[in-house]
């Protein structure tokens, strides 16, 4: 296992509750559930981070101008 650093989290007690039980079911520990919960949170902002910086070129549209342009094309 990689170096792995020890920190407190103070769960709701019905989370708590259902991710026990989910370890149990899945023969998985506690840390091993949480650590791919917040993996996969950060890996979403990394996306969304990922399309900020690959669309920063892209022109500013008034949101009236798209809504308009939206109901002339029918798609509003």
């Amino acid at each position: 296992m990689a170096a792995t650093r020890r920190t407190t989290l103070y769960l709701d007690p019905d989370v708590h509750k259902a991710l026990r039980m989910k370890a149990a079911v899945s023969d998985r520990s506690l840390s091993d559930l949480v650590n791919d919960a917040v993996r996969a949170a950060l890996a979403e902002d990394a996306a969304d981070l990922a399309a900020f910086v690959d669309r920063a070129g892209e022109p500013d549209l008034a949101f009236e101008d798209v809504l308009r342009d939206l109901k002339r094309r029918g798609k509003l």
